[in-house]
């Protein structure tokens, strides 16, 4: 099996290659070659996890004496399923020709690469590799981000994009090597049987929470992501949010709870308070975003604050050998996982449609797609109530879960936890609430209403190659939504059964129709009769309507008070989030709101400009980027001193050093 895998991973660096040599010629057909190799991993990751694979393979590649060491376990092949997956969906929608997007030649030549690279982090099985093949999704996806390069707010995302994720792997690269000890030995099955003492195991924990977290947008070290996600093209957009995203947590749990094992209260305080931050303030970003890609990306901000939310969990119920509970938590967080794999990627290749029609990605310029992008508006919506945890869909089930591991937080003898826990678990009420409220705006501003301008009023539906990719996941998120046991038994057991020992609690083992995570006197959900129930509920209504209603259908223009109606006068975006921004925006955001009035008698339109800044750069960020600049521009004068003052200064930096010397001997 892992031979397959490594030779599936080859073939999209081959392709990369076919791509380069090609120079933008077939392209339709190496993204049908991708498409192809994307189904073959993923069938191959899902028989290596459903079949409980364990193998190992080592090459003669990488440095002389350690080679290339290779692994497919089921944790691995959980995250390689999400990986293929993703990519198969983002290789079906590309073969749909996108009217604004870059030419070929600066996609293709990149995007099997990217793929590949987070092939190889997961199969990857020595500190080497690891870093290597993080390095090769790093910079594959930075140069996808430059994809319209021509664009100064794109070269930004890329600049900041390219230091965060330096960043990231000098915290990695320093982990390994704690990890790999005086012996440097950084094969990782002889770092998972060494024996760890407290300041190791928590200085490890410290820079993978560096490492991992800032490739995947904990707070605060998420100021890339609402950069660089939205300017990449949007089957790229895709990947880095739904697919990307969950390497850097495959990154963070085979090291903290695989190779080193933590298991404290204090780091699940940690993952705790950040998963709620970084909830909060992500959904809190995204509700105030008029820009569709840049909404998709603060909205995946907060989807990771959930999933770190439950890894604290985790924690906290192994310090206290809690491992039902445990297994549960786990569950939630790696259930949670798949699905924002399935409906993020769906509502990016929405956002891309869109864009890909109207030219534009803000939310006041367009409206009233759903009558001219009627399938693309369908799908959304599929993806917008997925997103927003309602039943009978998976985002539903994850959370829910979630809920049910927060619920035993009072079994907890730790006072601390018993405080944090009920906090984090109000947080992630409040950041399901507004989730809910966030695509209530981005589904009804960008698709009812009257178009806002005469891009959205021409638009046509998408492709069918673009609907299809789109259906594909619409339908997996209806699925494992109806049969979350399917998913839990199937996929989800062999993972938290590897990593913490034990499986989840026998009582979900009822099946497909019933899930019952913990006992059936406390809880149960079955998606299916959910399901059932809406449709009947529905059905019945639908049945009323028609009886009792008239059967004819009257259209007519809005009433304007007298005024022709206009598109200006609807609920627009920006308006629609006023009341929440002025609660939270003016505090958390800095928030300021501009009204420009035209003078009496004048008939232009009013106009209100908002302005959000982001504490996080303003307070980490900016003030170390203010100093090195001033710190250079000092320092260039050195570029232009005379020949005389040269030598003098070199004379000076030589005296100094052998001062030092001599005090120093």
């Amino acid at each position: 099996m892992i031979t397959i895998l490594l030779t599936g991973t080859g073939l999209l660096l081959l392709l990369s290659a076919a791509a380069v040599i090609l120079s933008g010629r077939q392209d339709t057909l190496l993204q049908a070659a991708g498409l192809a190799v994307s189904v073959l991993l993923l069938a191959c990751s899902l028989a290596a996890l459903i079949g409980n694979a364990d193998q190992s393979l080592l090459l003669p590649l990488g440095l002389p004496w350690l080679g290339a060491h290779l692994r497919v376990d089921p944790l691995a092949a959980f995250f390689l399923s999400v990986v293929n997956l993703g990519a198969a969906a983002a290789f079906l929608y590309g073969l749909d020709r996108d009217r604004h997007g870059v030419p070929a030649q600066r996609v293709l030549p990149f995007l099997p690469a990217f793929i590949a690279g987070m092939n190889l982090v997961l199969l990857a099985d020595d500190a080497f590799s690891f870093l290597f093949s993080w390095e090769l999704m790093s910079l594959a996806s930075w140069v996808l981000v430059l994809a319209h390069h021509r664009e100064q707010d794109n070269l930004a995302a890329g600049r900041i994009y390219l230091i965060m994720a330096s960043g990231g792997t000098m915290a990695l690269l320093f982990a390994f090597g704690l990890m790999a000890g005086a012996a440097g030995d950084y094969n990782f099955a002889s770092i998972r049987g060494a024996d760890f003492d407290g300041f190791t195991a928590a200085a490890v924990f410290g820079l993978m929470v560096l490492g991992a977290g800032s490739k995947a947008g904990v707070v605060p070290l998420h100021v890339w992501l609402p950069l660089a996600h939205p300017a990449a093209p949007s089957q790229v957009s895709a990947l880095m949010s739904g697919v990307m995203t969950k390497v850097a947590i495959y990154g963070f749990l085979r090291v903290v709870f695989d190779l080193v094992g933590v298991s404290s209260g204090w780091a699940s305080i940690v993952l705790l308070v950040l998963g709620a931050l970084t909830a909060a303030i992500g959904i809190l970003h995204a509700l105030m975003e008029s820009d569709l890609k840049r909404l998709l990306a603060c909205s995946t901000i907060e989807n990771v604050g959930i999933i770190f939310i439950s890894l604290g969990l985790v924690l906290a119920f192994q310090a206290y050998s809690m491992d039902g509970a445990a297994a549960l938590a786990l569950s939630a967080a790696l259930f949670h996982v798949l699905n924002h794999s399935l409906f993020k990627p769906l509502l990016f290749l929405g956002a891309g449609a869109v864009l890909s029609q109207t030219g534009t990605r803000d939310l006041e310029r367009l409206g009233g797609l759903i009558h001219l992008m009627p399938a693309t508006a369908v799908l959304f919506l599929v993806g917008s109530f997925a997103i927003s945890a309602l039943p009978p869909l998976n985002g539903f089930v994850s959370e829910w879960l979630a809920f049910q591991a927060v619920l035993q937080s009072p079994l907890l003898p730790d006072w601390g936890l018993k405080i944090v826990v009920p906090a984090a678990g109000a947080v992630l009420a409040m950041a399901a609430a507004l989730a809910a409220t966030v695509f209530v705006r981005a589904f009804g501003t960008a698709f009812l209403g009257r178009p806002r301008s005469d891009a959205a009023a021409q638009a046509s539906d998408a492709g069918p190659f673009a609907i299809a990719a789109m259906a594909m996941l619409a339908v997996l998120c209806l699925l494992a939504g109806v049969f979350p046991g399917l998913v839990l038994h199937g996929m989800l057991m062999p993972v938290t059964t590897a990593l913490i020992g034990a499986p989840i609690p026998e009582a979900a083992a009822n099946g497909w129709l019933l899930q019952v995570p913990t006992s059936g006197g406390v809880s149960s959900y079955s998606g299916l009769l959910v399901l059932l129930f809406a449709a009947l509920v529905a059905t019945l209504a639908a049945a009323l309507v028609h009886r009792f209603a008239s059967r004819r259908l009257r259209r007519g223009p809005a009433w304007g008070c007298g005024f022709p109606p206009v598109a200006a006068a609807q609920m627009s975006a920006a308006s629609f989030a006023q009341p929440l921004r002025r609660i939270f925006g003016t505090q958390v955001f800095s928030a300021r709101e501009r009204v420009f009035m035209p003078p009496p008698g004048s008939l232009e339109t009013a106009r209100i400009e908002v302005t959000l800044r982001d504490p996080a750069w303003d307070w980490l960020y900016r003030p170390p980027g203010i100093a090195v600049a001033r710190a250079a521009q000092w320092l260039n004068r050195f570029q232009f001193l005379t020949i005389r003052r040269y030598l003098a200064f070199v004379f000076v930096v030589l005296v100094f050093m052998l001062t030092v010397l001599a005090l120093w001997t």
